[in-house]
């Protein structure tokens, strides 16, 4: 889709754009996007530019939204060919072969909104309503510990009545607090609908890892057609979340768009420009970008929105977006594919799920048909231990760690170690701990060959003599029984 934009009348309209503003309608400012969209569809065979924006990101220290257009734009072979060399490089500088493991935990379908791509609106009839009890959420965390998980998603409906603040707190009180043989959740992510600075506070109290929230589309007026009713129709309020997060003292936030919603340019340069405001208003960019697809779901069909995005296009896209922010991780769930989550780790995904169920309740009683409750449906269906063995496979190292948000080691204490290269230090040897955490105590016979070739490999490679030496410590404790280590 190209914007043509009269030159005089672009200056009006991109004059209230602000990086720094707490407008939303400023930092993501539709003339300044549309402007981007236009230069870049105007330069997108201009080589030499192109050339001067590669060897800027090769240095890996990002580039703007701009220049990260310009090369979503451009279709030379040879080009593109470059982009994922060159992501390649990036992830393995700064995040090396690992990959965070995580799941999904869903408390709860009861919504008040009447979002057009998501099974949870009110208006739905034929969906199973369901809200889990303290107990059974209990059920639900020690099926997944006994899967061998460390890091969840909070996922939670809008519904100020039946799942208030008071709820979400009490239910991450509950996770943290069981432990089962060896299991434990040492981080819960939460990603429910915006609210105020003084909930952020709560939650930010309450020992939360990342608040994550999704933009679904950054076009001001598509976001007000598919969000008809409810609190979350305010496109100014929950595009303006992350910063009342940050003000809440939640340094830890996660981005991202439902691609496929509307055109994936558009949204392409609104995330990137959602980044570049939280970069320069706050000093730290996003923790997370999550780059999740359209998808089936009861009453959803994905061929009512006529803007997906195809395999190809999504992998340039996770490859451009590992390119213009580094440092930041990026996330692939269970929506996708084996084939497809593959194809885009290699090119910057750093984050997954596994052995993940997106219904309420769909961990504990797996006998009993969870799936009609669910929000979307799953493509990758393969069980935890299926997924770290095909990751190891593949040479990755599948890592369970949490030590970075336990060690105080977030929002720009995290991004001034990455940036100086020096969190694989720390990410190195707690990845190894934790995956022979879990080989231990949770692998199949296969996985847990695999696994242990692998870190005998890996802790070689740990530049320093005194933290290799003390991983490998660390690692023989692990097998005669102790557990939680970490730099």
């Amino acid at each position: 889709m190209i914007f043509a934009i009269n030159t005089l009348l672009l200056q009006l309209i991109m004059a209230n754009y602000s990086a720094t503003s707490h407008l939303a309608g400023e930092f993501i400012h539709d003339g300044e996007i549309r402007a981007t969209l236009e230069y870049a569809s105007e330069h997108r065979e201009d080589m030499t530019l192109i050339e001067e924006i590669l060897n800027k990101a090769a240095q890996g220290k990002g580039l703007s939204h701009r220049e990260a257009m310009v090369l979503l734009e451009c279709t030379d072979t040879e080009i593109n060919n470059r982009i994922y060399s060159l992501a390649r490089d990036i992830k393995q500088r700064i995040y090396g072969n690992r990959i965070v493991m995580f799941a999904p935990l869903y408390l709860s379908n009861y919504c008040v909104n009447g979002c057009v791509y998501c099974p949870y609106h009110a208006k739905n009839k034929t969906i199973p309503r369901r809200k889990l009890t303290q107990e059974e959420i209990r059920r639900e965390v020690i099926a997944l510990q006994d899967m061998g998980h460390k890091r969840l998603a909070l996922e939670a409906g809008e519904h100020p009545s039946i799942n208030p603040i008071e709820y979400i707190l009490e239910s991450i009180d509950t996770i943290y607090s069981i432990h089962h043989r060896n299991g434990a959740i040492r981080r819960v992510n939460v990603n429910i609908a915006a609210t105020t600075v003084e909930n952020y506070r709560l939650l930010r109290d309450a020992g939360i890892g990342t608040y994550i929230l999704f933009q679904e589309t950054y076009n001001r007026e598509e976001y007000q057609r598919l969000h008809p009713t409810g609190p979350k129709s305010d496109w100014c309020y929950h595009t303006e979340a992350m910063d009342r997060a940050m003000q809440g003292g939640i340094d830890d936030v996660g981005i991202g768009v439902l691609f496929g919603l509307y055109n994936y340019r558009y949204d392409f340069v609104g995330l990137l420009m959602h980044a570049e405001h939280l970069e320069a208003t706050y000093g730290v960019g996003p923790h997370t970008i999550s780059v999740p697809r359209i998808r089936p779901a009861d009453d959803i069909n994905p061929e009512d929105f006529p803007n997906a995005v195809t395999d190809e296009v999504f992998r340039r896209i996770v490859a451009i977006l590992r390119i213009a922010v580094p440092y930041t991780g990026m996330i692939v769930s269970t929506r996708e594919s084996q084939q497809c989550r593959e194809l885009v780790l290699d090119v910057g995904v750093s984050q997954l799920s596994g052995g993940s169920r997106t219904s309420v309740g769909g961990y504990a009683d797996t006998t009993v048909d969870t799936d009609k409750s669910a929000q979307f449906d799953i493509d990758d269906h393969r069980t935890l231990d299926e997924i770290v063995t095909w990751l190891l496979q593949l040479g990755y190292i599948p890592s369970f760690c949490t030590a970075c948000y336990r060690e105080g080691r977030t929002g720009d204490r995290f991004m001034s170690l990455a940036r100086r290269g020096m969190i694989g230090n720390c990410c190195a040897p707690n990845a190894l701990m934790t995956l022979r955490e879990y080989l231990e105590d949770y692998a199949s016979p296969l996985c847990r060959q695999l696994g242990n070739e692998a870190i005998a490999r890996e802790v070689l490679r740990i530049d320093s003599e005194k933290i290799r030496r003390i991983t490998l410590s660390h690692l023989n404790d692990i097998t005669h029984g102790k557990r939680d280590f970490r730099f």
